[in-house]
C-alpha cells in the first residue's frame, strides 16, 4: 500500500528543536518533488520546505535559517529539522511527494510550541 507516514512530532518549547521524519512506502517516495507543509487552526495548508530536484531546495520565509530539509533516498525517507522553534510554528506537519503525476500526502504529525 502506498503511503507517506510522519512521525517525531510533539510538543516543545520556543526555542527548543524538533526533527520530523517520513517514510514512504509502496513506491512513492520521489528523488525529485518532496516536501512538508503545514496547516495551523484556522489558517490553510503553506508550504515549509521542498525538494524541487535531486538537490534544490526551497524553505518558506518564516522558516528560512532555521529549517533544514533532508532525504535519505537508500531508506526512501524524508526529514525536517526544526531550530529555534516559535509559537507561531505551532501546525500540523504534513509529508508530500509528487511521484508519476500524482500527489501523495502523509496524514500529518502535530508539533507544539508553548511555554
Amino acid at each position: 500500500q502506498a503511503q507517506l507516514v510522519e512521525s517525531g512530532g510533539g510538543l516543545v518549547q520556543p526555542g527548543g528543536s524538533l526533527r520530523l521524519s517520513c517514510t514512504a512506502s509502496g513506491g512513492i517516495f520521489s528523488t525529485h518533488t518532496m516536501a512538508w507543509y503545514r496547516q495551523a487552526p484556522g489558517k490553510q495548508r503553506e508550504l515549509v520546505a521542498r525538494f524541487s530536484g535531486s538537490s534544490t531546495t526551497d524553505y518558506s520565509d518564516s522558516v528560512k535559517g532555521r529549517f533544514t530539509i533532508s532525504r535519505d533516498v537508500r531508506k526512501k525517507a524524508l526529514y525536517l529539522q526544526m531550530n529555534s522553534l516559535k509559537p507561531d510554528d505551532t501546525a500540523v506537519y504534513y509529508c508530500y511527494s509528487y511521484y508519476r503525476g500524482r500527489d501523495h500526502w502523509g496524514q500529518g504529525t502535530q508539533v507544539n510550541v508553548s511555554s
